[in-house]
């Protein structure tokens, strides 16, 4: 599989199609599988710190979850394929891998919110199964891990916001060996429709940011990581060139 460096981040070069084929492909052989999905936020803020980097760079498959980061590989001379957002790919797992009866849990967000995401869920894709949910508020002590270990899933949908969720992974994934775990932020939130994603229309014209800026605002602060990413990239490949 081709990886694209971007900034330190070793970006995998898959569609969301194919990167739910590689880890239905590496779940059903038993492989341990750790799937990031950044945006150019996360790989502007983590290439400041080399152990968050090395998290990231630890996945089998890193994912560009954003435009950003897609519009960076271009300018360094190396395009990825497209925009795998993690939230498509975990759609694409739910519907392909109930006819092989591969099992979910749900780690994150408010107990609620997991319990609203499974029922959502169970409508939508009619025979997956979803074996457990678990509040992503817990303390030092909980042994979160041996608990989903006990519920013996398949895929793991861990959804504690960029860093904890991938500092979780990193921390926990050789205690479930074989799982496939994917750090997919608020999609919890938006299975159980606390959250709406943008609609179709800004999706296919990559302006899902610009639908996320209208209905919040106060993101505007968060949204100048995209101008500091491209800056970074451009300046990157004027000094580097294309590597």
């Amino acid at each position: 599989m081709e990886k694209i460096n971007i900034l330190g981040a070793h970006v995998s070069n898959v569609t969301a199609s194919e990167a739910a084929d590689i880890i239905l492909h590496r779940t059903k052989n038993k492989e341990t599988t750790r799937v990031f999905t950044p945006n150019s936020e996360i790989i502007e803020n983590f290439r400041k710190d080399p152990k968050m980097l090395e998290i990231l760079n630890s996945a089998e498959l890193l994912t560009p979850d954003g435009i950003g980061v897609v519009i960076g590989s271009k300018i360094l001379g190396t395009p990825l394929k497209e925009r795998a957002a993690g939230f498509d790919i975990a759609n694409l797992l739910l519907d392909r891998a109930r006819k092989d009866g591969l099992t979910f849990y749900f780690f994150g967000s408010k107990e609620e919110v997991g319990k609203l995401a499974k029922e959502n869920v169970e409508k939508m894709y009619p025979g997956v199964k979803i074996v457990g949910t678990h509040s992503g508020y817990f303390s030092e002590n909980d042994d979160i891990a041996s608990i989903i270990a006990e519920a013996n899933p398949d895929i793991i949908f861990v959804c504690l916001g960029a860093g904890k969720q991938e500092k979780w992974i990193y921390d926990n994934a050789p205690r479930l060996s074989g799982k496939a775990l994917l750090g997919i932020g608020g999609s919890l939130d938006v299975f159980a429709g606390t959250v709406k994603r943008a609609p179709d229309i800004f999706i296919k014209l990559n302006l899902e940011w610009f639908y996320r800026l209208i209905k919040q605002p106060q993101r505007f602060i968060r949204m100048l990581a995209l101008p500091r990413f491209i800056l970074s990239v451009t300046g990157y490949r004027l000094k580097h060139g294309k590597e």
